[in-house]
This record gives C-alpha cells, structure tokens and sequence, in this order.
C-alpha cells in the first residue's frame, strides 16, 4: 500500500510581500510594536524586524531589485572616488 500524498496546508505555502506592504509593516510595527502588528497583520513577528533592518540598512530601496540596488551602490562608490580625488587636487593647488 503506498502512503497518501499529503496535501499542501496553507502554512506550507511561502506567501510574497510586495515592498509597499512592507513599508508600511515596518512603519505600523515601529508605531505600536512589532508583536501587535504581526498580530494585527497576520505575518511573523521576524519577518517585520527582518523589513525594519533591511529598511535601516538600505532605506527606500530596501526591497528594490538587486540589479537596482546595485547601480546605486556603484554609483555611490563612484561618486566617492571622484570626491576623494577632487580633495586630493584642492590640497595641491
């Protein structure tokens, strides 16, 4: 006799959170604390300080593409580098 396959319950299922909702998660868990608002939301109370982290490490573009991400982070290392050499010939002029 084989086994019955089990059926998939709805906590098996990995739900996706689109960046508005997470925002505003993080920002509703700041205001009455993480553990009512995953109550209230119906999320992990480590999800939303997975969100508040991600968002104090990358702000606004915490849950943007990576490719997206990315081009800002060079774009700031760039930027760096330019200001470092523009000091650099302030001092010798």
């Amino acid at each position: 006799m084989s086994k019955p396959k089990p059926t998939p319950k709805t906590s098996d299922k990995r739900r996706h959170f689109d960046a508005a909702f997470k925002l505003q998660s993080a920002q509703l868990a700041k205001q009455i604390g993480f553990r009512q608002a995953a109550s209230d939301l119906g999320v992990l109370e480590g999800n939303l300080r997975n969100w508040e982290k991600s968002i104090a490490t990358h702000g606004q573009l915490a849950f943007a593409p990576l490719a997206q991400r990315d081009d800002v982070a060079s774009e700031v290392k760039r930027l760096r580098e330019e200001n470092r050499m523009l000091k650099m010939e302030r001092l010798v002029s």
